[in-house]
């Protein structure tokens, strides 16, 4: 098996190149041959020819025929993997070489979930546009777990997020940096209504909720909360974590109810797209966390965004508290 490995090794770095890896991904995407010959602008037999050489150099069999065209086999999906990391690497060196030759200082790629308050992603932002030179930088959005699949696909170099398990994973760092409080925000003209009495989960689970996903960290919690109330979770009239697409419901649904972070909710309410319930909800939301990838890379080009980021933590952590425990 060593010996194996080790000439697998060696056939590795002296006969593998970046266009054997960008053939296998094209193999990946169409199965057909003809497909990624017009693709890659050659013959069909050439294609075949290198396909050929590229699992003599993996000493492996790395697709199959099937009905549905050419499949991975367990040993291709391993070296798929591998070359789509790679290839995603010398994409971001490209555009990074590409900005440092504009007069930038370089380019960082960061995610953020929608339920992250706009103040922490203003410090950021502000922190690293205001260097000389500047970073380029560029912002994706989604749920953490798809942050967690673009921080291993190397297709960003950080991420604000929450943190999703307990000890984290083996190749993704996570940083906590402030636990939120949750809150019930509803339409405004609804509130009056909703605030008499205890509070009450079975009259709330009548409402039209409006949930992020299933799989979130916030759905999870959603559904842990009503478990504890002994009152089955309610079927969302609308699962989305979009601000914009809450915004919207609650200026048009009457009787719309969305489970958020006591700051975002903030936000919310106070751009008049409704009003907080004032009940206490005991318990408390998976932390934001930085998540970044282990291991040195990039560090040099994160370093000021992770300082940015918990200087402005720090802070939103303690007016969030303050502000919580007024409602």
């Amino acid at each position: 098996m060593k010996d194996r490995a080790v000439q697998l090794h060696h056939a590795l770095l002296s006969r593998l190149k970046l266009r054997h890896l960008a053939l296998l991904e094209s193999v990946a995407r169409h199965r057909r041959l003809n497909r990624v010959a017009d693709e890659l602008g050659l013959s069909q037999p050439a294609i075949t020819q290198a396909l050929r050489e590229i699992e003599d150099i993996f000493m492996a069999r790395l697709f199959e025929r099937t009905s549905r065209g050419l499949s991975p086999t367990p040993a291709g999906e391993a070296v798929l993997a591998h070359a789509r990391t790679a290839l995603a690497d010398i994409e971001s060196t490209a555009r990074e070489l590409a900005a440092i030759e504009s007069g930038l200082q370089g380019r960082l790629r960061i995610g953020v979930i929608p339920h992250a308050p706009a103040k922490l992603l203003e410090a950021a932002l502000s922190q690293l546009l205001s260097q000389s030179p500047r970073l380029s930088v560029m912002v994706h959005e989604g749920t953490t777990d798809e942050l967690v699949a673009a921080l291993r696909a190397r297709e960003i170099d950080c991420a604000i997020g929450r943190s999703f398990y307990e000890g984290g994973e083996a190749d993704i760092l996570q940083e906590p940096l402030y636990h939120q409080a949750p809150c019930l925000l509803v339409p405004a003209a609804s509130r009056a209504r909703l605030v008499r009495g205890p509070l009450d989960w079975q009259r709330l689970a009548a409402l039209d909720w409006v949930l992020p996903p299933p799989n979130t960290p916030i759905r999870r919690t959603a559904n842990a909360m009503f478990a504890s109330a002994g009152v089955p979770p309610p079927l969302p009239l609308v699962e989305t974590y979009s601000l914009k697409a809450i915004e919207a419901i609650m200026r048009t649904q009457p009787h719309a109810i969305a489970l958020l972070a006591h700051d975002v909710g903030t936000e919310l309410a106070a751009a008049g797209a409704g009003a907080l319930l004032p009940f206490e909800l005991h318990w408390s939301l998976p932390p934001i966390s930085l998540l970044l990838p282990k291991g040195p890379a990039r560090q040099r080009a994160t370093g000021a965004l992770v300082e940015a980021v918990k200087a402005a933590a720090a802070g939103i952590g303690k007016s969030s508290r303050a502000s919580a425990g007024r409602d």
